[in-house]
């Protein structure tokens, strides 16, 4: 997990009302997010208000692995391999 500045931190969600000091993680400004690090901040940070959300137990942190196994499989299969393929028919197979 990155530990992003704090200055970047509110850059990427817009302070639109706090809790107990934290920001309202229901506003992410998908605008400021610019490297691979702001998206996993992104990420945590939605995970985070689904914890609080949900409470801290086995089968919700399970569902969250679960749920980041899911997504990572569909970027694959809807992103990364029609890109494979796509460049495999222009610069041809290894």
């Amino acid at each position: 997990m990155p530990y992003i500045d704090k200055d970047k931190r509110s850059s990427i969600y817009r302070e639109m009302g706090w809790d107990a000091g934290e920001p309202d993680y229901n506003h992410i400004d998908i605008e400021e997010i610019t490297c691979a690090g702001d998206i996993q901040y992104a990420i945590a940070i939605i995970i985070k208000a689904y914890m609080r959300r949900h409470g801290l137990n086995y089968q919700n942190c399970n569902d969250v692995m679960g749920a980041l196994a899911g997504a990572q499989q569909e970027f694959y299969r809807k992103t990364v391999a029609p890109y494979e393929e796509m460049k495999e028919e222009i610069n041809g197979p290894i």
